[in-house]
């Protein structure tokens, strides 16, 4: 499956740990992850020699081959909340996870889109096993689409 991971970039990397738990859960599964390098220690560095059109028309792509979105959402994000919404817009099943205990935003908590499922983690063993969950969710409701 492709799936657009999204996570905090120039909100914060607190959640660093998280993003690439994620990452090497859904790669060590077998899935597309063009946005894997976002868990990375070295993305700052990264996405300061692109420019902010390159990262819209790159990002906005991806989101549109991807099946799915997955977002570690415990750090505020104007591009993640962006994100989220663009990936419902398309009809595309999200993913968003967070460490307990933390805010998250009401537009994320309080989404009734029958497309997005909300879930709160208190180990980045649970959040990985979240989004396997949620990923097999998603096959089995593909594969029950096409059987229709």
């Amino acid at each position: 499956m492709n799936v657009y991971f999204a996570c905090s970039i120039t909100g914060g990397r607190e959640f660093e740990e998280i993003y690439q738990t994620i990452v090497q859960t859904l790669l060590d599964d077998g899935h597309i992850v063009p946005t894997s390098f976002l868990a990375s220690s070295e993305v700052m560095g990264l996405e300061k020699i692109v420019s902010p059109l390159d990262v819209f028309t790159r990002d906005i792509d991806w989101i549109n081959r991807a099946d799915t979105l997955v977002a570690e959402v415990s750090t505020p994000s104007h591009g993640v909340g962006y994100e989220i919404a663009y990936a419902l817009s398309l009809g595309k099943p999200v993913l968003c996870c967070y460490q307990e205990g933390r805010t998250v935003s009401k537009m994320i908590t309080g989404n009734s889109n029958p497309g997005i499922r909300v879930r709160a983690y208190r180990t980045p063993q649970q959040a990985a096993s979240f989004v396997q969950a949620f990923l097999g969710e998603v096959a089995a409701g593909a594969a029950g689409s096409t059987a229709d």
